[in-house]
């Protein structure tokens, strides 16, 4: 994943990576400068986020998927290359108590890109009434930074990310395993403490 030698929560500057193919002024190359004043607070809090989550789930859910709920699983090479993913949704913890604390979705269908410079990587759920699609920025080498919004039902394209800040998604890529990623989003808007979202290549 082509990650420099800063991490989240740090001053130094991180080459943008974008989804609309358009071109970009240097200070919306770094991350930092791109996400809203809120979201850097929820990338902040991520370990907060994996003990308050972790700490309402039932054990056995959590010792089904080590790896995947390992807080400090975080491997080299972070971005994970172009292509189709199988793509599952666990939600962990229930915001003030309200609702299920563990839920696992159903494999869906995601897509990441680069462009031929291979400087720009978007990610995109593609199927369902409820479709992440997002910017993903190198940090640091094991660790990148997405940024997206919410798309939802028969809309055709994706809401600008910073418009709307309950449609706005931030969270950390890691590789967690061989060809195993994920994309972990602390303090989401609705419903959960933590979402963890696993990307698995398709073939």
């Amino acid at each position: 994943m082509m990650m420099l030698g800063c991490g989240v929560g740090t001053a130094c500057a991180a080459p943008a990576l974008r989804n609309d193919g358009g071109n970009r002024d240097a200070r919306e190359k770094d991350w930092r400068r791109v996400a809203t004043v809120a979201d850097r607070g929820r990338l902040r809090g991520w370990r907060g986020a994996w003990v308050d989550a972790l700490a309402e789930v039932d054990p056995r859910e959590i010792a089904k998927e080590p790896q995947l709920f390992d807080p400090d699983r975080s491997l080299a090479d972070a971005l994970p290359p172009s292509g189709a993913y199988r793509c599952r949704t666990f939600k962990l913890g229930a915001r003030g108590g309200i609702g299920p604390t563990f839920a696992a979705s159903t494999a869906f269908a995601c897509r990441i890109d680069a462009n031929d410079d291979g400087d720009v990587v978007s990610l995109v759920k593609l199927d369902g009434s409820q479709r992440p699609v997002g910017t993903i920025y190198a940090d640091t080498d094991s660790r990148a930074v997405f940024l997206g919004t919410m798309e939802l039902g028969d809309e055709k394209r994706p809401m600008r990310y910073g418009r709307d800040a309950s449609r706005d998604m931030a969270g950390l890529i890691e590789r967690i395993g061989t060809r195993r990623w994920r994309v972990v989003l602390p303090y989401p808007r609705f419903e959960s403490v933590l979402d963890v979202v696993e990307l698995v290549p398709a073939s």
